[in-house]
């Protein structure tokens, strides 16, 4: 993976907090957001900005409110096209501005090189309100030490590089094993049936890596033998990864790029604030964070974190029964995916688990502190 190095470096803020963090190449704007929110030590409970010269480039507006009217989507904006200083902008309250510098080529994978200086508390009242916090953490004698040592919680004012590195690697994500391998098998072509389902040579070959997909335990005959297969199948066209010409199933150009897979497999579970992605990085992150779990048993914390927000297609309330109907049948995408493995009903975190969404790797990390 060819990567982009930046610096990174807090404004108005002492002690010093400075990063240097290697990002995908070709990287886009809300992509950067999610990596330089680990990178740093923020728990995205804000809003944010880019700002580029007199160009500034946030969040689609989803309730119609925009407090800039020259603000333009960041949606589909790569890094490579902004300048190579930029100022990016968290929590319009607080009032964060970091200067990123793009300084060069980065390493072979995304991650964080170096960096000082931990993040300060979220709405600790921005640089000055965290000059007055670090005076009174600092007094023992400070009429606010007391009340500001029980708010800071697990705060901590060193910078955990390793923590940190990880964080960005795991943001920045790695194509789950099943998909590799899939697209693999595929690389040469390979004739569908008259069906248009994958021939029993590549099913069992699948089967030989993840016998676990077929409940029945014996060689499969047919694609649909391996739930999970099919379901994985069905996205990898969907999102434009495999096409299928003159019954010749093929990758796309798309497939060989890494952080392209990346993003499409992303795409499927639609908007990084719907339902679906909301829904499963949750459901990863708990499974990461406190263990195997029936999915009846999920469903009542999930509706707790997400529900009351929600409502169905024909305008209802959601509740804990849809919200555990919802979950299951996301069940074969999970495990097609390395997401989630599967055994007797009861749902244990897989591989990819916190390696392919966002939300769930910084859901897990903060849940686990």
């Amino acid at each position: 993976m060819k990567t982009t190095r930046l610096r990174v470096t807090m404004q108005e803020v002492e002690p010093k907090v400075m990063r240097v963090l290697d990002v995908p190449a070709g990287v886009l704007l809300p992509e950067l957001h999610d990596l330089l929110q680990v990178a740093i030590g923020w728990t995205d409970s804000h809003l944010h900005q880019f700002v580029a010269g007199d160009v500034r480039y946030g969040m689609p507006d989803i309730d119609d409110f925009n407090e800039f009217e020259d603000e333009q989507a960041e949606t589909d904006v790569a890094l490579r096209a902004l300048p190579d200083r930029f100022t990016y902008l968290y929590d319009f309250g607080d009032d964060w501005h970091h200067e990123v510098e793009v300084i060069g080529a980065g390493g072979d994978s995304a991650g964080v090189v170096t960096g000082e200086g931990a993040c300060p508390p979220e709405d600790v009242g921005g640089p000055h309100g965290y000059a007055d916090f670090l005076k009174a953490l600092a007094n023992p004698r400070d009429p606010e030490h007391d009340h500001m040592k029980n708010w800071a919680g697990p705060w901590s004012d060193k910078f955990d590089l390793a923590a940190a590195d990880l964080l960005v690697q795991q943001t920045a994500g790695a194509v789950p094993s099943p998909v590799r391998l899939v697209l693999g098998l595929a690389a040469d072509g390979v004739k569908l049936t008259p069906g248009g389902r994958l021939p029993r040579s590549f099913v069992r070959q699948v089967q030989d890596h993840y016998p676990s997909w077929y409940s029945l335990g014996r060689p499969a005959s047919i694609e649909e033998d391996l739930p999970p297969l099919t379901h994985l199948h069905d996205l990898l066209r969907e999102v434009g990864l495999l096409r299928l010409s003159n019954g010749v199933l093929s990758p796309t150009r798309a497939a060989s790029d890494d952080t392209e897979v990346i993003r499409r497999l992303r795409s499927w579970f639609g908007p990084v604030y719907g339902f679906t992605s909301m829904l499963a990085g949750d459901a990863l992150a708990l499974l990461a964070t406190e263990g195997p779990s029936r999915p009846e048993d999920m469903a009542g914390r999930l509706f707790d974190l997400l529900g009351h927000r929600w409502v169905t297609s024909r305008g209802d309330p959601l509740d804990q029964a849809r919200t555990l109907s919802d979950l299951r049948s996301l069940q074969f995408i999970l495990r097609g995916l390395d997401l989630i493995q599967s055994d007797k009903g009861v749902w244990t975190a897989g591989p990819s688990a916190l390696w392919l969404l966002p939300r769930s790797t910084a859901l897990a990390y903060l849940w686990s502190r």
